[in-house]
C-alpha cells in the first residue's frame, strides 16, 4: 500500500511539471508574435513600395497601406495582429487575396509527412549506427560512420537533394524527381495527408506512388540530424559501456544482446530524445530547402513563394507557425525526457 501514495506524487509532480512548462510558453509565444510583427517594419524603405514595386501608382500605395494597417501608430498596429492571431486570422495573400491560414492549412500535412518520415529514417539509422559504432570501436565500422557523420553535418542540403535527384531519378530512373504524387493518379483527399488518405481509402497505387515521391526528399531532409545523433548516440553508448551495472549485468552471465538491448539502448535513448528535439529545428529548416528543391507543395515552398512574390502577409503566417510548431515540439521533447529520465529535477 506505501507505494500508492508515492506513484501519486510521482504523477502530481509531473502534472505540475507540464502545467508549468506550458505557462512559460505564454510570454514565449507573445516574444515571437512580436518578432513576426516587426518582421515588415524591420524591411529598409517602405513595406508597401517593396510589395507594388517601383511603378506602383500613389493611390494604389495608400490603398494598400490602409488595407495592412500601416497607416496607424505602431502599438496599434501589433494590437489588431494580435487580437486577429488570437482569433486564427493570419491576413490574406497579397497575392491572391486568399486567406493565409487555409493557404498554410493546405500546405502543412505535405510538410508534417515529410518531416515525421524523415525523423523516422535519422533516428532508426543514427541510433543504431551510433550504438554499432559504439561496441565496434576504434575498428573500420566505428570510421566509417564517424567519417559518414561528418560528411553529412558537412553538406548542404540542397547539394544532397540535387545529388540523389542526379542519380537515383536522371541516371538511374527509380525515383520521381518532383512533386508529391503522379498527375496521373487519383486520390480522395481525406485529411491531406497523402500515406493516410491512400491507407484510408484502400488506394495502393496512390500509396505506392506518394511513398516513392517521399523517399528523396525524406532522405535529403534527414542527412544533417541523421549525422548528429549517430555522434551523440554513439558518445552516449561509449560512456553507458563503462558503468558499473553494465559491468555487473555481464558478470552475471547474461548474455551480450540483452546487456545491448535492454540496458545500453534503453539509457542511450534518453540524450538522444534531446538532441532529436533540438534537431527538429533543423528538420523545419532544412523543409524549406528541401521543398524547393523538389517542388513539393509544403509550407516551405509557400513561404519562398511568398519571399520571392513580396507576399508579406503569407511570409509573416509562414514565419509564425513553424516558430509555434517549433516551441511545441520542444516543450513535448521536455516532457518525454522528464518522463523517460526518473533523475530529472522538476524545480
Amino acid at each position: 500500500m506505501a507505494a500508492r501514495p508515492i506513484y501519486f506524487y510521482g504523477v502530481k509532480t509531473m502534472l505540475s511539471y507540464v502545467i508549468r512548462r506550458i505557462l512559460y510558453l505564454i510570454p514565449l509565444l507573445i516574444a515571437i508574435s512580436i518578432v513576426v510583427f516587426l518582421m515588415i517594419h524591420l524591411i529598409p524603405g517602405d513595406p508597401v513600395e517593396i510589395m507594388l514595386g517601383e511603378k506602383g501608382a500613389a493611390e494604389d500605395i495608400a490603398r494598400l497601406r490602409a488595407e495592412l494597417g500601416l497607416d496607424k501608430p505602431l502599438y496599434i498596429q501589433y494590437g489588431k495582429f494580435f487580437s486577429n492571431l488570437l482569433h486564427g486570422d493570419l491576413g490574406r495573400s497579397i497575392r491572391n487575396h486568399n486567406k493565409v491560414s487555409k493557404e498554410i492549412a493546405a500546405s502543412f500535412p505535405a510538410t508534417i509527412e515529410l518531416t515525421i518520415l524523415s525523423m523516422i529514417i535519422a533516428t532508426i539509422i543514427g541510433v543504431l549506427a551510433g550504438v554499432i559504432s559504439a561496441i565496434k570501436k576504434y575498428s573500420w565500422v566505428d570510421n566509417l560512420t564517424m567519417v559518414g557523420a561528418l560528411l553529412g553535418i558537412s553538406m548542404p542540403v540542397f547539394w544532397v537533394g540535387m545529388m540523389l535527384m542526379l542519380i537515383f531519378s536522371w541516371k538511374l530512373g527509380w525515383l520521381p524527381i518532383s512533386g508529391r504524387i503522379d498527375l496521373q493518379t487519383n486520390l480522395e483527399a481525406v485529411t491531406q495527408f497523402y500515406l493516410l488518405d491512400s491507407i484510408l481509402t484502400r488506394n495502393w497505387a496512390a500509396f505506392k506512388s506518394t511513398f516513392l515521391h517521399l523517399i528523396l526528399p525524406s532522405l535529403t531532409l534527414a542527412t544533417i540530424p541523421l549525422a548528429m545523433i549517430a555522434r551523440m548516440a554513439r558518445s552516449t553508448t561509449l560512456e553507458i559501456l563503462n558503468q558499473d551495472y553494465i559491468r555487473t549485468a555481464r558478470a552475471k552471465g547474461l548474455p551480450e544482446k540483452v546487456v545491448i538491448w535492454k540496458h545500453v539502448l534503453q539509457n542511450s535513448l534518453i540524450p538522444v530524445v534531446t538532441i532529436i528535439g533540438l534537431q527538429f529545428g533543423s528538420f523545419l529548416g532544412g523543409a524549406v530547402l528541401t521543398e524547393t528543391v523538389f517542388a513539393r507543395p509544403g509550407v516551405g515552398r509557400l513561404l519562398i513563394n511568398g519571399i520571392l512574390g513580396r507576399d508579406f502577409p503569407v511570409i509573416q503566417g509562414a514565419v509564425l507557425v513553424i516558430a509555434t510548431f517549433f516551441v511545441f515540439i520542444n516543450l513535448a521533447v521536455d516532457i518525454l525526457y522528464a518522463y523517460l529520465n526518473p533523475r530529472i529535477s522538476y524545480s
